[in-house]
């Protein structure tokens, strides 16, 4: 009886310890930390003058759960509703030349800044497809959109078919994608975007240390003063880098864990039996090959999608700033077929 009584003490405190840690109720998780987007620079930073705050009119903001969300809405109220969805690393200016053009058709244009880009909150988080395809339904709840076309370019593409097959009931039965990502192999990925891929390089870039350097460089007498007009695509990015502490690491964790690859499922899922698909690549992009705009096709025809090529020879993958003329005409007529 000793022996059993000595064994008990020695067993039964440590378990009635560890049931007590495992039954403990748990702390209240901590909430998102989220880095503020171009809406927080001063007024005199180079930024507001590349990609002013009202650059497609006053425009509004919505908060979520994950951050403030900048959009802009473009052309009568009564026309076909379309999202516009930009892609890796520049913001809705990526739109300048083809919102216009669109709204002077008759459509309704909603354009948006993706987390972490622009004047959109940049949340601490994985920049997944999950994350993207349930900020523009939230987007779309809060403007009031039952349903639209919706549109991408790059990455924004393989957003465009991620949110059709995750949200089928708010898309329209045509979608468009431009110069589409979603199903980029690794070896055609370049050397900058698996660098930039990197935690590490992520953690460098985005400290306090390398954004000053950066900022040196954007912000330079020599860069104000040039005689060479600025292009306001790559100056975005670059005033991005520098001044926005959460966008080297959305566009990191977008190349690793978002719907830059992987999407074979987004295009082969069954919503698109029931809907078009309008595909448009150049034939010398080198960010996003041309030979992904068949095999897109191949994927949503053996879904039973209808599906169409449109192929612009010798263009890159900046196809709205490159041929915006060309992106609308194929647009509208896709829409009114």
């Amino acid at each position: 009886v000793f022996h059993c009584l000595t064994y008990a003490l020695l067993v039964i405190p440590p378990i009635l310890l560890t049931s007590y840690f495992l039954a403990a109720f748990p702390n209240r998780p901590e909430s998102i930390s989220v880095s503020p987007s171009l809406a927080s620079l001063p007024r005199q930073a180079k930024s507001w003058s590349v990609y002013p705050e009202d650059f497609y009119g006053e425009g509004g903001y919505a908060k979520f759960p994950y951050g403030r969300v900048k959009y802009w809405m473009l052309g009568p109220e009564d026309g076909k509703k379309i999202v516009l969805i930009h892609g890796l690393s520049i913001p809705a200016l990526i739109w300048k030349d083809v919102a216009p053009r669109l709204a002077a058709r008759g459509y309704r244009v909603l354009l948006y800044d993706l987390y972490g880009r622009g004047y959109s909150d940049a949340p601490q988080t994985t920049y997944d497809t999950t994350l993207y395809v349930t900020q523009l339904a939230l987007l779309m709840q809060h403007v009031k959109w039952e349903k639209a076309y919706v549109v991408g370019i790059s990455m924004g593409g393989a957003l465009a078919a991620a949110f059709t097959a995750n949200f089928p009931e708010l898309v329209e039965d045509k979608v468009v994608v431009l110069a589409s990502a979603g199903l980029i192999k690794a070896s055609d990925l370049s050397r900058t975007a698996k660098v930039m891929s990197s935690p590490f390089v992520q953690t460098l870039t985005s400290s306090w240390l390398a954004r000053k350097f950066f900022q040196r460089l954007t912000d330079s007498p020599t860069n104000e003063t040039s005689d060479k007009p600025i292009n306001p695509i790559q100056e975005i990015v670059r005033l991005q880098s520098a001044h926005l502490p959460g966008y080297n690491a959305a566009i990191s964790s977008s190349l690793r864990d978002g719907p830059i690859r992987g999407e074979e499922d987004s295009f082969t899922s069954d919503v698109w039996d029931s809907r078009r698909l309008l595909i448009i690549h150049g034939t010398n992009d080198n960010t996003v090959p041309y030979k992904y705009a068949s095999e897109i096709q191949s994927l949503v025809v053996g879904s039973g999608c209808s599906s169409e090529i449109v192929t612009i020879e010798g263009a890159g993958h900046d196809l709205t700033v490159t041929h915006p003329d060309m992106i609308v005409e194929n647009m509208h007529r896709f829409y009114v077929a």
